[in-house]
C-alpha cells in the first residue's frame, strides 16, 4: 500500500497517524522530501505556460517540424 500526504512539521517533529488499512503492518518506508515548494512552483509555472502565447507558438513550431519529418517518411 502506498500513501502520499504532505504534513506540517511542528517543533522539528513529524507525527503520522496511519490509516486503518495499515493495521497489522510491522514496517513502512518513510521518505522525507523537503522540496515540496519547488515542485509546486514548477507545476504552477507549467500550468501558466499553457496560457503563454509565446510558449504555445514554440510548441506549435516544434509540432509542425515533427509533422514535416513524419510526412517525408511516407
Amino acid at each position: 500500500m502506498t500513501m502520499r500526504q504532505v504534513y506540517n512539521i511542528i517543533n522539528n517533529q513529524l507525527v503520522i497517524d496511519l490509516p486503518d488499512r495499515f493495521k497489522g503492518k510491522e514496517q513502512v518506508v518513510v521518505t522525507i522530501d523537503d522540496d515540496i515548494d519547488s515542485k509546486e512552483a514548477k507545476i504552477l509555472l507549467l500550468k501558466q505556460a499553457l496560457q503563454d502565447p509565446l510558449f504555445l507558438e514554440d510548441v506549435k513550431e516544434i509540432e509542425d517540424d515533427f509533422n514535416a519529418i513524419e510526412s517525408d517518411k511516407i
